[in-house]
């Protein structure tokens, strides 16, 4: 699994396997109840350490299976158990288009629906912005005419086969007479609406400027750009660099060692691995400083989609071409760089044979296109008719799936030789041929280009009354809600970054004292260092008497000792613990008891006080007296991989948590006095933490010193849009039949806005509303 890895240790597997039919649940029954619970579709999965980051693969494991089951040939997902899939009244899958894990944090309280719902949640690795084709298989985006149903209201499109050259994009973009390089640079204007770098633009301080400033001309020179990228805890930074010169020839081609720590090579994208970066000493700077040398002044860089590498780059250059917006489509749509290079050059690049993407292939691969443009014109690259070239390319696709698909199978098993896209377009199509109806409602419709189209005019409201109509008519349904685009703006999302951050920070500090002036710091640290690991402890002497700032790794820790040491004799002081009173911590106790309340930390406990030297072995032979002891997470420091001197226990039922947290607190081992309360932050949240946490010490933040800023009125709005979403789902949820499988994805973000894990919950509605497990 990609990304900085933790484990899970004495992780207890469904036994058995897939239990369906009558039989297998009598077997289990013992009471009327509890037949009639067996005979219901359950869903087993233990999300805790590493298993909580689940990709989009893992995540078509589950859809498929639960869709077709075992008797069309489709495998238990690997990462979970659905028991009885036979018995599924249907699957739900609500996508939050374009939000990500920040955006449940960030608005916590206002997701009350979804905290109380879904006790099972994963982190779900960030997506690229064809997440509904992924979702569903990259054929899924081919509507079946009369099968998938679809509220997307498009307009009709005017293209060169219907209504002549005229109506084409590219002609009422730059219209049919030839013109030099400087007619398809992007103004100012163009630069600002996609979100291109520029002096004194939101999120730029500090960024470096080429300072190409010399008046282009249509000689000026031109520059193919492109960057790979790997996700860390700030968001995408750059791994490779590749610039080369109009005549293709390589300039630069440099592996770049990102500053913070990373969380996802991206390896299938990127080509880049651990292994590769280890020997590397250039960071970001040391590429900046190149490639503005080697830049003569009125250089032109062309690249597709630049504005994602400028900003990686952290570099503001005022002359691009951008080969994505070059190729002009309809409604904002864009066309793939490797379409492009195959339907205009005739090469084949991004090949799938090969291990990620070869930036200096695809710079040279934009710097051709744009050459191809400028030499022919606008009116030969129209008359290229590249959406009815993209639209034959996709049958050929289709047809090509079917051929490979074996009838007695339905297409669901794999080939082992067969390329990924081979098999996924099958998962629609099964249903299609059981005579099953799968639903697709929303804004965005996935094309071949990774792009959506969309229709703003259509709403959440008019999605949902549409839903609550056609949800159950279908076996399968995607349900898609957006917030408008002002509200997932990239410098919008970066403010949401910061004071998440630097919440999280405020309630992972505390300050404790007063003590004597000769107090001894070794016995401080020694105390509160049972609560759990400690990130920083300094001495604050600007007042009168010395106070002890502490910041702890882990939320539970930081609550613990308010909990504990607050009144308490400490290094000879009875001491005051407390946390730093800002905006941020306003709240601080209302979102404690939500987190300690949420369903999906109920019978987990976190245990403290742990000696390093207690290997997983120890703990387990510690630990098992505890009845109906389900797991044991023990965390690992995500740079050293050394275990932290805490642990999470995870408990079949509530009261046996609550039974061992009385029982473990002052329990002595191996020397050691345990300390332990209920989880705050289970499973995937306290990775997160850690890696914002971490990611404000590498940047030198100190958010102690900082004031939360007032709630903008576009952050306002953003919030109640959120607790909109929130009823809609709940309405939504309530009309579902019992036994419905509901998955709700925040895809994340891998795109022009920055990148940002996401977050997927899921249960099967029963009886009493919520999920079951």
């Amino acid at each position: 699994m990609a990304g900085p890895s933790v484990r899970l240790n004495g992780c207890k597997r469904p036994a058995g396997g897939d239990a369906e039919g009558p039989r297998a649940g009598g077997k289990r029954s013992r009471t009327g109840r509890r037949e009639a619970k067996e005979k219901s579709s359950r869903l087993s999965a233990a999300l805790l350490g590493e298993d909580c980051e689940i990709s989009q693969e893992q995540l078509y494991e589950l859809l498929q299976y639960a869709a077709l089951g075992k008797r069309h040939n489709a495998a238990q997902p690997s990462w979970c158990h659905i028991y009885h899939q036979s018995r599924l009244a249907g699957v739900v899958v609500i996508v939050l288009h374009e939000m990500s894990q920040l955006h449940f944090y960030k608005f916590y309280l206002q997701f009350k629906h979804l905290r109380k719902v879904f006790r099972h949640r994963f982190t779900l690795l960030p997506s690229s912005a064809n997440f509904l084709a992924s979702l569903c298989g990259e054929g899924a985006s081919l509507k079946p005419q009369g099968t998938v149903q679809a509220l997307i209201s498009t307009g009709v499109e005017c293209t060169p086969k219907s209504s002549g050259l005229q109506c084409d994009p590219i002609i009422r973009r730059y219209g049919k007479e030839k013109r030099g390089l400087t007619s398809y640079t992007l103004t100012s204007e163009e630069l600002k609406k996609n979100d291109y770098p520029m002096r004194d633009s939101p999120g730029c301080k500090g960024y470096m400027y080429t300072e190409c400033d010399l008046q282009r001309t249509d000689s000026s020179p031109l520059f193919g750009l492109d960057c790979e990228m790997c996700l860390t805890a700030r968001g995408n930074e750059v791994t490779r660099v590749s610039l080369v010169d109009a005549q293709g020839q390589c300039l630069l081609n440099e592996l770049v060692k990102p500053e913070s720590v990373i969380v996802n090579y991206c390896t299938r994208y990127s080509g880049i691995t651990r292994k590769m970066l280890l020997p590397v000493k250039t960071r970001l700077p040391d590429i900046q400083t190149r490639l503005k040398k080697i830049l003569p002044h009125d250089a032109v860089l062309v690249g597709h989609s630049l504005n994602a590498d400028l900003r990686a780059l952290q570099m503001i250059h005022p002359s691009v071409i951008d080969t994505s917006l070059l190729f002009a489509r309809n409604e904002g749509r864009r066309f793939k760089l490797k379409f492009l290079a195959k339907a205009v050059l005739g090469k084949e690049i991004q090949c799938e044979q090969r291990l990620g993407h070869d930036p200096a292939e695809d710079a040279r691969a934009a710097l051709e296109l744009a050459q191809f443009f400028i030499e022919k014109g606008p009116a030969k690259v129209a008359e290229l008719n590249l959406e009815m070239l993209l639209a034959a390319e996709r049958r050929t696709e289709v047809s090509l799936s079917k051929s490979v698909m074996q009838p007695q199978q339905c297409g669901v098993q794999k080939q082992l030789n067969d390329p990924p896209h081979l098999s996924k377009p099958c998962f629609l199509a099964c249903l299609q041929e059981m005579g099953q109806k799968p639903l697709l409602l929303g804004r965005q419709e996935p094309d071949s280009s990774g792009l959506c189209q969309s229709d703003l005019s259509t709403s959440n409201k008019q999605i949902l009354q549409r839903a609550l109509e056609d949800v159950p008519l279908s076996t399968f349904s995607i349900i898609q809600f957006s917030l408008d685009p002002e509200f997932v703006a990239s410098h919008l999302l970066a403010g949401f970054f910061e004071k998440v951050r630097n919440k999280l920070t405020d309630m992972l500090t505390i300050y404790a004292g007063p003590f004597e002036e000769d107090f001894c710091l070794k016995s401080v640290k020694k105390e509160f260092g049972r609560c759990g690991p400690i990130q920083s402890l300094t001495v604050v002497t600007e007042t009168y008497q010395p106070y002890v700032c502490i910041q702890y790794d882990m939320l539970e820790a930081a609550q613990l000792a308010v909990e504990s040491l607050n009144g308490a004799e400490v290094a000879g002081s009875c001491i005051k613990v407390q946390r730093p009173v800002t905006a941020a911590t306003l709240d601080c106790d209302v979102l404690i008891k939500e987190l300690e309340l949420d369903i999906e930390n109920e019978g987990v406990i976190y245990v403290a006080g742990i000696k390093k030297s207690l290997t997983e072995t120890d703990l387990q032979e510690e630990f098992s007296p505890l009845k109906d002891l389900e797991t044991l997470f023990l965390p690992k420091d995500l740079q050293s991989g050394k275990h932290r001197t805490c642990c999470f226990l995870k408990f079949q039922k509530s009261q046996s948590a609550a039974d061992a947290l009385e029982a473990i607190n002052g329990w002595a081992t191996k020397g050691s006095t345990l300390r332990s309360r209920h989880a705050l932050a289970s499973g995937h949240l306290w990775r997160w933490i850690w890696q914002m946490n971490h990611s404000s010490e590498k940047q030198g933040g100190n958010s102690l010193s900082e004031k939360m800023a007032p709630l903008s009125d576009s952050e306002q709005d953003v919030k109640k849009k959120v607790k909109k979403l929130d009823q809609h789902i709940k309405k939504l949820y309530r009309s579902l039949q019992n036994n419905t499988l509901c998955v709700v994805l925040f895809p994340g973000m891998n795109s022009i806005h920055g990148s940002q894990s996401g977050l997927g919950l899921m249960g099967i509605k029963d009886d009493g509303g919520g999920s079951a497990c």
